[in-house]
Order: C-alpha cells, then sequence, then structure tokens
C-alpha cells in the first residue's frame, strides 16, 4: 500500500472561490480540463497510481505493454515522447485502451471528502463527488446562485421594469462578433435576424455575441463506437461550417457534457475542416479512436452600458411603441402579469413524481401547468394552480422553457424542488367569469403536439450541387423469392423521413440486377405508393408486393456534385455492408447531405410559432438567398444563439430549412426581402421548416 499526497490547491477558502474559476467536476481550481483535485482520505493501493504522476489515476489508459497512467498523463507524456514511461518501448496513443471496468470500478469507490471542508464535512466515494457538488453542497450552491444574480435581474427588478412600462430586449449592437475580430469575411448570402440592430433604443442594449473556442477531447472506448453527435454542413452546402445539430442521450459526447448544439468544429486532431466537404469531415470524424476537437461555442449576447454609446448615436432616442391588443386577450397581462409565487414541494423519496402535467401553449411562450394529479404531491400542497406559468425550477430559468426541459430539471432534483411561478391576475379570483380569464380551466386549450408536421406544399428546388434521379426496376422472380433488402424510416418515426433502404442483401433478387443501392428512397412497387407510408404500413405493402411474380419497383437517388467524395463514401458504405451486411443494416443511417437532393413532394413541413418582446431578438442566424457562385439557394438555420427565444424554444435545429414566413414562401426571396419580412415581426413568428437529421459519429 501506498500512501499518496492529497493533490492540494492552494486551499482557498469559499471567499476566495468564483463560479467561472471553480472546476464543475472536482470542485477545485486547477489549470487546464482534466487535472482534478481530490482529497483522499485512505491510502491507494500501488496498483492504482499512476506513474506519470504520482496520484490515483484519471481515467486510466492500458498500454499494449503492460501499464497504467492516466489519460491526461500518458497523451501530453506521448506529444513530446514516443515511449512507455517505464520500459521505454515504442508507444503511441493510438495503441493504448481504456483500463477494464474493475478498475475504472476500484478508482471510482476511493473515498474523498468535499473541497470545501470548512462548511461542508461531506465524505464520498469519488464518483459521487460530482453529484454532491452540484445537488448538495452548500458552498457551490451558493457559488452559483451568486453567478446567476450577477447574470440576470431578480424576478422583483424583472417584476419592477414590467410595472415601469419598460420593454426587455435587443438594440442597436454591432454584428461583429467579438470572438474573433479577426474572422473571415461574411458568406454570400448570410444573414443575422439576430443581430440587426433595433430600431427601439430605449432598452437595455446588448453589443455583440460572446463565444470562445475550446478544445475538447473524446475517446471512443471501442473502435466502431458513435460519439453521439449528429453533423450538418460542409463547404458542399449552403451551411459552409461543420455544425452540431445534436447531442444524443447516453453516449460519449453527452456523459463529456462540453459539447451542444450549434457548436462550431473547426479543427479535428490539429486539421481544419473549414475547406472540407461533409462526407470528409465526417469520415475525420469517425475515424480515430482520440479526437481532438477545437470548437467555437457561442456564449450568447454581452449587456453593453447604454451611457458608454450614447455618444455614438446622432438621432434622438424614441419611446418604445406600446403593446398592442393581441387577438388572444393577452394585452392586459403584459402591463400586468399577475403575482410571482415561490412554491416549494418535499419529496420524501428522491423519485417520487410530483403529479403535475406541463405543456406548452401556442400563443405564449414558456410552460404552463395543465394540471395537477389527484393525490399527487402538488395537489396535496394546494399552492400550485393550473396554469400558473412556470418561471424557474431549482434556480434554472424557464421563462422561454419547454415542459421537456422541466421535466428533466424535476427528475434530476433531490428531495427539494423550489418554484417560481407566475399566477395571472385574473386568476386570483376564484369567481371570475371565463370571459376575464380566458385562459381559465373552463376554456382550457387541449395541449398541441410538439411538432406539428404535414407533407409540403411548397415547391422549391434543391440546394445548388445537389439534385436526384428516379431509377425504376422491372423483373421476373419466383414467388417466394426475397426482394433481399431491409430498410427503415417512415413518416411515423421521429423525423417523419421517407421510407429508405438501408441494405441490400446478397441472397435477393435485387442484389443480382445492381440497379438499387443502399440509401435509395421507395416510391411506389407495382404502382402502389410507398412514400407516405408509415414503417410498418411499407414493410407490409412490400411483403404483398413481393409474393408477386413481376415486380416493378421505383426509387429515387440523390447526387451530388461533390462527386469524388459522394463516390467514395457511397464505395466504403458497401464495402461495410458486405462485411457484415446483417448488422450493419441495424446501425446505418445517412449522411446528412443525402437527403437535401429530394424533391419537394418528398418533404414534410413542421410549424414553429417563437414569441419575443418587442425589442429582443429572434436569436438565429440564416444563411442562403441568392448567391453568384450558386445562384438563388435555400434558406438556412446556421447560428441559434444561446439565450434567445429560438434557443428556449428548443424546436429549431441548425441545418434546418425555412421554406415559409407566416405562410408566405421563402421560395425567389433574396436577402433584402426576408430580412425586413422577419424585423418585421414584432412578438410573434410563425416559421415553417423542413427539418434533415444531421449524419451521426
Amino acid at each position: 500500500m501506498a500512501t499518496t499526497d492529497t493533490k492540494v490547491a492552494c486551499s482557498v477558502g469559499a471567499a476566495g472561490l468564483s463560479w467561472a474559476r471553480v472546476c464543475k467536476e472536482c470542485g477545485q481550481q486547477h489549470e487546464g480540463s482534466d487535472c482534478h483535485l481530490y482529497e483522499y482520505q485512505d491510502e491507494v493501493d500501488d496498483e492504482l497510481i499512476c506513474h506519470i504522476c504520482l496520484q490515483p489515476l484519471l481515467r486510466p489508459m492500458d498500454t499494449p505493454c503492460g501499464h497504467t497512467y492516466c489519460f491526461h498523463c500518458l497523451s501530453n507524456f506521448l506529444k513530446e515522447q514516443d515511449f512507455c514511461p517505464v520500459d521505454r518501448l515504442r508507444l503511441q496513443l493510438q495503441q493504448c485502451r481504456p483500463s477494464s471496468l474493475l478498475v475504472r470500478n476500484l478508482l471510482d469507490k476511493l473515498s474523498v471528502a468535499c473541497p470545501h471542508s470548512a462548511e461542508c464535512q461531506q465524505q464520498m466515494q469519488r464518483c459521487e463527488l460530482q453529484p454532491h457538488l452540484h445537488n448538495r453542497c452548500p458552498v457551490f450552491r451558493r457559488l452559483r446562485e451568486e453567478a446567476e444574480k450577477r447574470k440576470r435581474p431578480s424576478w422583483n427588478e424583472l417584476k419592477g421594469r414590467k410595472g415601469e412600462g419598460e420593454t426587455s430586449g435587443d438594440a442597436k449592437h454591432s454584428a461583429t462578433q467579438s470572438r474573433n475580430p479577426a474572422r473571415d469575411p461574411p458568406e454570400p448570402g448570410l444573414i443575422n435576424p439576430a443581430y440587426e440592430e433595433s430600431e427601439d433604443d430605449n432598452t437595455p442594449l446588448r453589443s455583440s455575441l460572446v463565444a470562445e473556442a475550446i478544445v475538447v477531447e473524446l475517446l471512443r472506448g471501442e473502435p466502431e463506437e458513435d460519439l453521439g453527435l449528429r453533423i450538418v454542413g460542409g463547404k458542399d452546402t449552403p451551411l459552409g461550417n461543420i455544425v452540431i445539430q445534436e447531442v444524443v442521450r447516453d453516449t460519449l459526447a453527452a456523459a463529456d457534457g462540453r459539447l451542444a448544439p450549434g457548436d462550431h468544429i473547426l479543427e479535428v486532431n490539429d486539421v481544419s475542416l473549414a475547406s472540407v466537404p461533409h462526407a470528409r469531415a465526417i469520415a475525420a470524424l469517425r475515424q480515430p479512436p482520440l479526437l481532438r476537437l477545437t470548437v467555437m461555442q457561442e456564449k450568447g449576447f454581452k449587456s453593453r452600458d447604454r451611457q458608454a454609446d450614447h455618444h455614438a448615436s446622432s438621432c434622438p432616442t424614441t419611446a418604445a411603441p406600446q403593446p398592442s391588443p393581441s387577438p388572444h386577450g393577452h394585452a392586459a397581462s403584459i402591463h400586468n402579469p399577475g403575482t410571482v409565487l415561490q412554491v416549494t414541494l418535499m419529496k420524501s423519496l428522491r423519485t417520487e413524481p410530483l403529479g403535475i402535467k406541463l405543456i406548452r401553449k401556442s400563443e405564449e411562450s414558456g410552460v404552463f401547468i395543465l394540471d395537477l394529479l389527484s393525490g399527487g404531491l402538488a395537489a396535496k400542497d394546494g399552492k400550485l394552480r393550473n396554469n400558473d406559468k412556470v418561471l424557474a425550477i431549482n434556480g434554472h430559468d424557464l421563462r422561454h422553457g419547454t415542459p421537456e426541459s422541466a421535466a428533466q430539471i424535476i427528475q434530476a432534483s433531490e428531495m427539494r424542488v423550489n418554484f417560481v411561478v407566475m399566477r395571472p391576475a385574473d386568476a386570483q379570483d376564484e369567481g371570475a367569469s371565463s370571459r376575464e380569464a380566458p385562459h381559465g380551466r373552463a376554456n382550457r386549450r387541449a395541449p398541441e403536439p410538439q411538432y406539428f408536421k404535414r407533407r409540403s406544399a411548397y415547391m422549391k428546388d434543391p440546394p445548388g450541387g445537389f439534385s436526384s434521379q428516379e431509377k425504376t426496376v422491372s423483373l421476373k422472380k419466383e414467388p417466394r423469392l426475397s426482394l433481399g433488402i431491409t430498410i427503415a424510416g417512415g413518416r411515423d418515426c421521429r423525423s417523419r423521413l421517407p421510407v429508405y433502404i438501408t441494405s441490400v442483401q446478397p441472397v435477393g433478387c435485387l442484389h443480382r440486377d445492381g440497379t438499387i443501392k443502399r440509401g435509395d428512397v421507395l416510391l411506389s412497387i407495382n404502382g402502389v405508393d410507398l412514400t407516405q407510408l408509415t414503417y410498418n404500413e411499407a414493410v407490409s405493402a412490400l411483403k404483398t408486393q413481393a409474393a408477386q411474380s413481376q415486380v416493378a419497383l421505383r426509387v429515387i437517388q440523390t447526387l451530388s456534385e461533390d462527386s469524388e467524395d459522394a463516390a467514395e463514401a457511397a464505395s466504403q458504405d458497401q464495402q461495410d455492408a458486405a462485411e457484415d451486411p446483417r448488422d450493419d443494416a441495424l446501425n446505418w443511417t445517412p449522411l446528412w447531405t443525402r437527403w437535401l437532393g429530394l424533391p419537394s413532394p418528398m418533404h414534410w413541413c413542421r410549424d414553429i410559432v417563437l414569441q419575443k418582446t418587442n425589442n429582443e431578438s429572434w436569436g438565429f442566424s440564416i444563411v442562403g438567398g441568392y448567391e453568384e457562385s450558386r445562384g438563388q439557394q435555400p434558406f438556412f438555420i446556421k447560428t441559434i444563439v444561446p439565450g434567445t427565444p429560438a434557443h428556449f424554444d428548443g424546436r429549431l435545429k441548425c441545418g434546418d430549412e425555412i421554406v415559409a414566413v407566416n405562410a408566405a414562401t421563402t421560395v425567389g426571396m433574396n436577402n433584402s426581402s426576408l430580412i425586413p419580412m422577419l424585423k418585421l415581426q414584432k412578438n410573434k413568428v410563425a416559421l415553417t421548416v423542413v427539418s434533415w437529421p444531421g449524419s451521426l459519429v
């Protein structure tokens, strides 16, 4: 047994800590993202000690020669050397593998103390320290609350502003982003409704977007393991940059927690992705077990002092327009929003449900209480009511949140759940008429589905460089002979995809013909339309028609001008399928670019209504419109800014294509047409978008 010297981070008292500098994983202040510091309470076995830092292992890695090191220690060492530190045998990081589950469990069970021992004397296993810090440690909670108070006004201040007739939102600010003053010139067709100047400057000002570049290292436990990222963009697409569309739950990237939707991936293992086509970027992200990603993350708008900018304005400030009466009867609520209440519910068990149904309303952003279940904890407490608007839960701002995000916060909470709700003024009087309380129980709206999708009625051309072609195969076969294809998609899947082919099996008759390829979208079989069917309906139709002696199958294949990368990706797809066709068919998904060439009748639209205050930005940037090099391009969502209505709403994604604004088609529009249209929508805008799932890596 060895006695390890505790890694000490200069014993700083709670008064010397700051939320920005403290590590969110170990609670200490230290240099680097992986140099975590722990106060171990017991002796640690020599076998669990890193031979480089001489401390208990963190993210242990085994070498082929039988030694074990911290991942951070070993990766830094091998940047300068090419041998094992103990026996000096030649070694590369790609040859190393994460240690066994047994070793990692032993390390997780090491006893450590809370680093804030002056006020918190708790001891726990090392794996339990991070949950302790975020849920139970009083010092950590206080640091977080102080940071949140500095970042946004208190609820009393917010109510005071509303009472004085002020409205929150954006005003004039520079379109130059502070994160990169030497950035490249804007791409053709790039417009930024999120960053547009406001014509009213009697509101709090936001100057520019705050962003930073970070480096994230991810190590796959197995060579074929997915990172859990969906990717859009590339130089061959209107987006240009490589952008994270989604972080998939319960994956490597989700567990790491540093990447988020909207992040721009600038480099992979020090190789720039600035001028890389989509297929080549996906290949780079799928190859090595260790990925070092340089990522640009936007942090939202930076507030700007009005007095500092007063001298820059040559025009007198104008009064903000008063909100006009809403057809939904909300004009009064803007000036008299109701009463803000704080309600605390105490659970007897951490997993006990609260018995609250939450919904989103189409005419107003935010989360509302639809119903309190009889016999549930909230109903027994009696302080929450139907139609209360949830402003915050456990300190998390939900003024523009979603029922899903609220549910996640509740599920992650400990025994105490703190609600801040706003109760409409009319709801204070139980005897109020339904006319005076349009959102009362009597006239309560049925909850609307989160995503309303329908077949597209907007006809348009695909982005420049993308197209499609139909293929028809007619063949005679034995009735019992299988077509030999597997399929996925269907209009009942999450993204409402058309039915597409995931593999062509060597045992079927279509493989011998050779015309049908993986990724082709099914149109019809023997005249039976397959384009609008659910998955099960498509399977049933294929089985029925395949039983006949003659089969005519129509499919559509998407094409790209970047033929070299497309051919390389297709060749790799076919090779992978040939090696293990059945297993690969279960996991294969098309690249995002495969969907861009589909004709409009194959699209399904989604209607998204965003709401904001008069001078607040919508919070998204768009690329598209007329470009000299490519002609007329569709409009795509390129960036969603944190802390804005589009971000809090949660339904818009990077890579979504805007086909209509307030039911007016964007086909044929240029930037000078779309920008004013978005700016004129002061409080509410309805976007019709087509959303394709990003490429999975």
